[in-house]
């Protein structure tokens, strides 16, 4: 078992760190909001650092989950920052979504310093967090990947390294464009079927066993067909992917219509006062008065 530090308490990085204290490792959390990792120790044993430098202290593998690009410079760099506190040899694991090119950076600054470093973005939502099955997907050195992945499986349904630095950020954009066009896709359609008078339901049950069945239309069409959208994934954090997406498309030359055309359905969302709405959140434009 391990001695690991964990940073950012937010709906996922909460559930994710009391996996890793049911899995026996040694947990120190630090979270900005202090009373968020007291209730967590609290509730999971395991201790709690003021700083992410203090949490990190000693620790052999330092994971996070915080917010973009920024939030994961801060929770790294500086006097208070979690670099400062690691150990030479230690891994620093960074769950977060953010940029790629963040991702080399800091991956740069770790490598300088003797410490490593694996972008680990994850896919599976909230439920994926609190049930400990998410899809983790991975970037680095292979050993240093190799010697992170057990811990990772703490709370993870699939782990894999799919190259070097930055290569799990770019595999998360891929499931973020996936995703995307499909939630859109689901949305039109069961707005036309309650336009044509159909029963949405009845026709899922049908169509889900077929080629338009996905995770989307099974754990979605009933919230959406009912207009119940106050979970999951926020649009907000959506549009904040999305951009990461169209950015380095347009860095690598890659074309993203439909991720673009999406991302605008989004940001009108928003502008219905639904930014906390989870993703499935867009059939809201095709059904309203």
């Amino acid at each position: 078992m391990a001695k690991v530090a964990f940073l950012g308490l937010g709906v996922m990085g909460y559930p994710m760190a009391g996996h890793l204290v049911a899995k026996g490792h040694e947990v120190m959390v630090y979270n900005r909001t202090e009373a968020k990792a007291k209730a967590w120790v609290a509730e999971f044993g395991g201790g709690w650092g003021a700083t992410p430098r203090a949490a990190a202290q000693g620790a052999e593998f330092v994971m996070v989950c915080v917010g973009n690009d920024d939030d994961l410079r801060s929770v790294c760099l500086g006097a208070d920052g979690a670099f400062s506190g690691m150990e030479r040899g230690a891994i620093f694991v960074d769950h977060t979504t953010v940029s790629a090119q963040v991702t080399r950076e800091l991956s740069a600054v770790a490598a300088g310093e003797g410490k490593g470093f694996v972008d680990a973005p994850v896919s599976g939502g909230q439920a994926g967090a609190q049930n400990g099955v998410l899809s983790v997907m991975c970037g680095g050195a292979q050993a240093e990947y190799d010697r992170a992945e057990p811990v990772i499986a703490a709370y993870a349904r699939i782990c894999r390294r799919l190259g070097d630095s930055g290569a799990g950020q770019i595999a998360k954009m891929m499931n973020q464009i996936c995703i995307a066009g499909l939630v859109q896709g689901l949305s039109e359609a069961l707005a036309f079927g309650q336009k044509a008078g159909l029963d949405g339901e009845a026709v899922v049950e049908v169509i889900s066993q077929g080629a338009a069945g996905s995770w989307q239309m099974a754990n979605r069409h009933k919230t959406m067909l009912s207009g119940q959208f106050d979970f999951g994934f926020a649009v907000d954090w959506m549009r904040k992917d999305l951009k990461i997406c169209l950015e380095t498309a347009d860095q690598i030359g890659a074309s993203l219509p439909v991720t673009a055309l999406v991302d605008q359905f989004y940001k009108e969302v928003q502008n219905m006062g639904g930014g906390r709405n989870d993703t499935s959140s867009l059939i809201r434009r095709l059904t309203r008065d």
